[in-house]
């Protein structure tokens, strides 16, 4: 994956299918924690999927102090094992699960029901930083507070921006 498929935000999106990034070899951690996972399934070998993040530190791998995705493989007589095909590793302290599932839906960042009047709005934010006793303000990263904003059609629908947010975190990842 890290040799044949090329690391660029922006070409891809969640709405993106395997077949398209297949064809592409371009796409972000997401796709290509789907590629790997399906690989691997296809050889019969258990996988799933996992959401979080990638702590800063050296600035030396892809999606640091952003959400990234990788996949956990079942092996015998051992248990899961992380693979971060994004960044040609074996998962390590510093990437921080928040999530399992068959795949992304299982375990998107943004994803409920909301109950309430068009006027509200919701502000996330979260900043994942490398703790060595050190505070590296340099190194740290702060994922910037994104509003979702609920607003209504003109029919009186809600327009919820729950897409336009996916394909914002998915920008983010580097």
């Amino acid at each position: 994956m890290y040799q044949n498929f090329k690391y660029i935000q922006g070409i891809t999106s969640v709405q993106t299918t395997l077949d398209e990034i297949w064809k592409l070899r371009v796409g972000v951690c997401q796709d290509f924690a789907h590629i790997l996972m399906v690989m691997l399934r296809l050889l019969g070998i258990p996988a799933r999927y996992v959401s979080g993040y990638v702590c800063p530190h050296d600035n030396d791998l892809r999606g640091e102090g952003a959400t990234h995705a990788w996949v956990e493989v079942y092996i015998p007589f051992y248990g899961w094992l992380g693979l971060d095909p994004t960044n040609n590793c074996i998962v390590n302290g510093r990437h921080v699960r928040l999530a399992i599932g068959r795949n992304f839906s299982d375990c998107s960042p943004v994803k409920g029901t909301f109950k309430g009047t068009a006027k509200q709005t919701l502000e996330v934010g979260v900043s994942v930083a490398h703790e060595d006793g050190v505070i590296d303000k340099k190194n740290a990263a702060v994922l910037m507070p994104q509003i979702v904003t609920v607003k209504l059609n003109e029919d009186g629908t809600i327009n919820n921006s729950y897409l336009k947010y996916m394909e914002m975190v998915q920008q983010q990842q580097q």
